[in-house]
């Protein structure tokens, strides 16, 4: 089985374009899809509608800025601008597209025994995982092999080994145009596959990642974009310059 893996589209149809196309010529069975769809770009509806069209090769669990835009939660605890935009999307939003991101599952969501999918923490969607403090609370909250979460914007790999006893946790950022990662057996990992509209790694480059599990293997990309569009159409919505102007830089 071939997964495409995504997560925080944020309303950026350009990135996930970019995105779509770059995988046109690579096999995936289904997508996993790790939340945030919406919220900070300009382009909700085209998002919506294109994770609807994927029907039941779909496998989601929602984000954050899903529930709030929805209207499910109040966006008191967003930042001026995240604020903003969620009023903006809610707004936006048409009828069948809202009722299906009122249908994003809370997560974490197993894909099989060994796979799961979460947004932040598999303790808590809105808990972010940076530190290994972080990806031992989340690794105690599933007891998955592999786990791919979201919410950070940032691809990251935290690998967790026991051995004769003693157990450790390594934390690393991926960076680069393709990496190709092999699971060891008798290895657990939590993998961050990045932003697909969002990145805020000073690399403004959408995010993705393939995972293979007959292989046991990890393909992450980064895929350039027209990003100056993307803000531009964020500008025309009237939504704050600052969302347009991160695309720019990663940021």
């Amino acid at each position: 089985m071939r997964y495409l893996i995504l997560s925080d589209i944020h309303g950026n149809w350009e990135a996930l374009q970019a995105v779509r196309a770059h995988v046109r010529r690579k096999r995936f069975d289904r997508v996993a899809f790790l939340g945030d769809a919406v919220g900070y770009g300009a382009s909700p509806n085209q998002v919506l509608a294109w994770l609807r069209s994927l029907g039941s090769a779909l496998d989601v669990v929602r984000g954050n800025h899903d529930r709030v835009c929805a209207g499910l939660d109040s966006a008191e605890y967003f930042n001026r601008y995240a604020r903003e935009a969620a009023m903006w999307t809610l707004e936006h939003l048409e009828e069948r597209n809202l009722e299906f991101l009122k249908s994003f599952s809370e997560g974490p969501l197993g894909l099989t025994d060994h796979v799961a999918i979460c947004h932040g923490s598999t303790v808590d969607e809105d808990a972010y995982v940076f530190s290994a403090h972080d990806g031992q609370i989340a690794f105690a909250g599933l007891p998955h092999d592999l786990i791919f979460f979201g919410h950070t914007h940032i691809p990251s790999l935290f690998l967790l080994r026991e051995d004769n006893g003693r157990r450790t946790l390594k934390v690393r950022l991926l960076a680069g145009r393709r990496i190709v990662l092999d699971l060891e057996p008798d290895r657990r990992y939590l993998i961050n596959p990045g932003s697909v509209g969002q990145p805020r790694d000073r690399d403004p480059r959408a995010a993705y990642a393939i995972l293979d599990t007959d292989q046991r293997r990890i393909y992450l990309y980064r895929v350039a974009y027209r990003t100056s569009v993307a803000r531009r159409r964020i500008l025309g919505a009237g939504l704050p310059p600052v969302l347009g102007d991160r695309l720019l830089y990663g940021a």
